[in-house]
């Protein structure tokens, strides 16, 4: 592609972050797809209910509910009562789910580094605030 469009260029530098993150995952005893990540990351402090998780993460509840059942096997989240409502569940993070974030986190900040070296502190404050206005008007969660 001699001149990839913007979204293409946006897509690129966030493949290539997802790819280390779970490659360093998978190397220090954190076995995770991308996919599980995908529904993981989207977990609040307090938990979320399934049908949020699959919205958020662009996928069907079905979908998501295996992940779920995935990462529940993995001792990455748990499944609790909702206090605001007995007929549903919150998917909450365990300890071990909290240290491959903390494990992630540390990935991704040596990746912003790198990053940063080479766009250079300029480049770099440009691009995140270019990235906040464009997020204005694209993300739904934001």
């Amino acid at each position: 592609m001699a001149d990839p469009n913007l979204g293409v260029l946006l897509f690129i530098p966030y493949r290539h972050m997802e790819q280390r993150i779970i490659a360093a995952l998978n190397a220090s005893g954190y076995p995770i797809t991308a996919a599980q990540a995908h529904v993981s990351q989207r977990i609040g402090d307090a938990g979320s209910r399934l049908g949020e998780l699959a919205e958020a993460a662009s996928t069907t509840k079905q979908n998501a509910g295996f992940l779920v059942d995935q990462l529940e096997k993995q001792g990455y989240v748990e499944r609790a009562p909702d206090p605001g409502d007995a007929r549903a569940r919150l998917i909450r993070t365990t300890a071990r789910g909290r240290e491959a974030v903390a494990a992630a986190a540390e990935v991704e900040a040596a990746i912003e580094r790198e990053w940063r070296e080479h766009l250079g502190a300029e480049g770099t404050e440009r691009l995140r605030a270019a990235l906040l206005k464009l997020r204005e008007i694209t993300d739904p969660y934001a």
